[in-house]
């Protein structure tokens, strides 16, 4: 890997929205509105602004998972948020959520409309609101909590991080690849050596930390993402693929993953949802478990 010249940082730093850097575009150092754009509503109470990105599955997954539980209040409309272009920093989104960040969730249900941004809150606030999905015990919940808050904290150093440098970065610089690389594969030897004594991430029970670690770690596991698998040896953890197969098959999994998609392969695109019938104009197959060898 080819190594930069060493960079000496100047007294004052100053932002270069010109210098080529990948998502240059849409990353700059002020934070607010951009234009206006009033923010779509639907007929749902729950109204969700995302992505499909990783970020943005983990809700679209409990929503689809409290759905087919049959919690009917969990019906939500989701629209799609391009932070491609930029929609983003547009006066109603950043209304919901004033760092600018998908996923974003407005609760219509409460008496005066209830905002929720960062993923790891709306996946707490909707477990505490439908009362599923997260442990009632005290120690059982302590420990739930623990392993959502992780996902939150340890991700960055694996996406911002690792697959910034690795596949995103336009120079490949050895000393950040080599630090990243190990703490991603820490975590990976984390999540595999919990996985090794428990079915799901917090034991028997499958719940919002599950909902939280997949769409990342599965990721990096099934090499959608960064390209790694063979650098990071994913292959080796045996206990964490387990994992990420058993929680692929779920059909409300599936479900999630497809909402607010505009990549990837069309039948597993479903730019928005706004009621359970919208995956019928997708092909069946993928929304139901696959079927058991006789």
């Amino acid at each position: 890997m080819a190594e930069t010249t060493p960079y000496v940082p100047p007294k004052v730093w100053e932002w270069d929205p010109d210098s080529g850097q990948a998502f240059a575009n849409i990353n700059r150092p002020t934070a607010g509105v951009q234009h206006e754009a009033p923010l779509k509503v639907g007929k749902h109470p729950l109204q969700l602004y995302s992505l499909g990105t990783p970020n943005g599955v983990k809700v679209t997954i409990l929503l689809e998972e409290l759905l087919a539980k049959g919690h009917e209040g969990a019906e939500y409309d989701a629209w799609l948020v391009n932070i491609g272009d930029g929609s983003q920093f547009g006066s109603g989104f950043v209304s919901v959520n004033p760092n600018s960040k998908i996923p974003a969730l407005m609760d219509h249900s409460t008496p005066e409309p209830t905002r929720v941004f960062e993923s790891g809150a709306i996946l707490l606030y909707l477990a505490d609101k439908f009362g599923e999905f997260i442990p009632g015990d005290p120690s059982a919940r302590a420990e739930c909590l623990s392993w959502l808050f992780w996902q939150m904290g340890a991700t960055p150093l694996l996406g911002g991080g690792f697959g910034h440098f690795y596949a995103y970065a336009p120079v490949k610089i050895k000393y950040a690849i080599d630090r990243y690389a190990m703490e991603a594969k820490r975590q990976l030897d984390l999540l595999d050596k919990n996985l090794a004594e428990r079915q799901y991430i917090c034991g028997d029970d499958y719940t919002i930390a599950d909902m939280a670690i997949y769409p990342w770690y599965g990721g990096v596991v099934r090499n959608l993402v960064y390209d790694a698998a063979e650098f990071l040896q994913v292959h080796t953890y045996t206990n964490l693929i387990r994992w990420v197969e058993e929680i692929g098959q779920r059909p409300a999994v599936k479900r999630g993953a497809m909402v607010n998609r505009p990549f990837g392969d069309k039948s597993r695109q479903l730019l928005e949802r706004h009621d359970a019938s919208d995956f019928e104009l997708r092909t069946q197959d993928i929304l139901d478990p696959d079927p058991q060898p006789e």
